[in-house]
């Protein structure tokens, strides 16, 4: 199994290109079962998630021609099995993504249930709710979901709670239906936003994505389309508080700096000078950060996915910061690991206080996560010493040769065995 080996003390200088957005990727992939003709993909990470998506498609019948460049041909000229297994959905939940697309196109569906995840219940009732509204009949046996519907129809969905995949599902299951789907409390993520564009310019009548209100006016058949999957903005933001913690002088390129804001102000916050444009962002940091205390909440606020890097940041940044996690409440198993480490953080209900200190030890860790590898990552490149990241296949799912970048900005970063 494959470890990253990180010597600490070293700051990053250079500049890297930010890869496509795995969580625009997959539901824009999924959005291919939609229609007969083909989609055309450009700046698609090769991660192993997009990897899981294309094996779970061409199972149903999907034609999936990967070309270099991160780019992806997918065409479902019929969709034969519209099934997603328990051994795929089990390893990636996006999969849960083709419940709508499969029940516009086909009228059927069979998909499995997630099931748990480490970093807490993520239940998929808001999709079965705002479809059994559009007139789908879903029944739950033997761990999976079986859902039928002759043509789904239009209708108001009030949403519980803000969910992105939820907002995701049910706006492709409504680009098929007969009339007027309005979607009420939808989140506002620019992965939403991304994936709506991909499916008007496939045809579809979509109003107001990225606001908490969304409209969306069916149509009897879409068509194919070209289409750039936006820059991972956590990604981008890893890199940036990479960069904050270890300090020097960074420039990340392919960017987009309007997708992350609040994670733009923490980092000022924390003493970072940033600098913007169209589709870069420089930053550069000399001295000690400041321990920032961050509070997650959905789009627009501060996303759930940089709360691990944040942690790693305060852990030596001067002062103390309180990281209060409102999404997931099992996302703070990371903190144990920057304990070995020589972190000082406490944990108390959703709210870990972190006293920030000098300088982290070198040591082996291991990751329970994706976003929790990153923030060791980060950890392991401040430490004195030698730090040992072990079960990386997690950052392999959403960072994409993330040692060959933080290599080309001068860190001492390599994957072992």
């Amino acid at each position: 199994m494959d470890k990253l080996l990180i010597t600490g003390g070293r700051p990053l200088e250079g500049e890297v290109r930010v890869s496509g957005a795995k969580n625009a990727a997959l539901p824009i992939m999924c959005a291919a079962l939609l229609t007969a003709r083909p989609l055309q993909l450009t700046n698609v990470p090769m991660l192993m998630d997009v990897r899981t998506m294309a094996k779970l498609l061409a199972q149903m019948g999907v034609e999936v021609g990967e070309h270099s460049g991160g780019r992806i041909e997918l065409r479902a000229r019929a969709v034969t099995n519209p099934e997603a297994s328990y051994e795929l959905v089990k390893t990636m939940r996006a999969s849960v993504l083709v419940l709508g697309p499969l029940l516009a196109r086909c009228g059927q569906a069979r998909v499995s249930l997630p099931g748990g995840c480490a970093i807490g219940a993520r239940p998929v009732d808001q999709h079965l709710k705002g479809l059994q509204a559009m007139g789908a009949t879903i029944a739950i046996e033997h761990g999976y979901m079986h859902a039928h519907a002759s043509r789904l129809r239009g209708a108001r969905i009030a949403m519980d709670l803000v969910t992105v995949t939820g907002t995701e599902n049910l706006m492709m299951a409504a680009v098929l239906a007969e009339g007027t789907t309005v979607l009420e409390n939808a989140a506002r993520e620019p992965e939403v936003v991304d994936l709506a564009q991909c499916l008007v310019a496939m045809g579809a009548r979509i109003e107001s994505a990225g606001s908490e209100v969304i409209r969306i006016e069916g149509v009897r058949t879409l068509e194919g389309a070209a289409y750039g999957v936006m820059p991972d903005r956590i990604e981008t933001g890893t890199f940036l508080a990479a960069a904050a913690a270890a300090g020097g002088r960074i420039r990340l390129t392919g960017a987009a700096p309007t997708a992350l804001l609040a994670t733009l102000d923490k980092l000022r916050e924390a003493g970072a000078r940033i600098k913007t444009g169209d589709s870069w962002i420089e930053i550069e940091m000399s001295g000690r950060p400041v321990a920032v205390s961050v509070r997650t909440a959905p789009y627009p606020d501060f996303a759930t996915d940089m709360q691990a890097q944040f942690m790693a940041l305060a852990a030596v940044g001067s002062g103390t910061a309180q990281i209060t996690e409102t999404i997931f409440e099992n996302r703070f198993m990371h903190a144990l690991e920057l304990q070995r480490l020589g972190a000082d953080i406490s944990i108390h209900g959703n709210t870990a206080v972190v006293k920030g200190v000098e300088r982290l030890q070198g040591a082996k860790v291991m990751a329970t996560d994706l976003r929790a590898s990153a923030g060791l990552a980060i950890a392991g490149l401040v430490a004195k010493g030698q730090t040992l990241i072990d079960r990386i296949y997690h950052l392999d799912r959403g960072y994409e040769a993330l040692e060959k970048k933080l290599g080309a900005l001068g860190a001492r970063i390599e994957r072992v065995n």
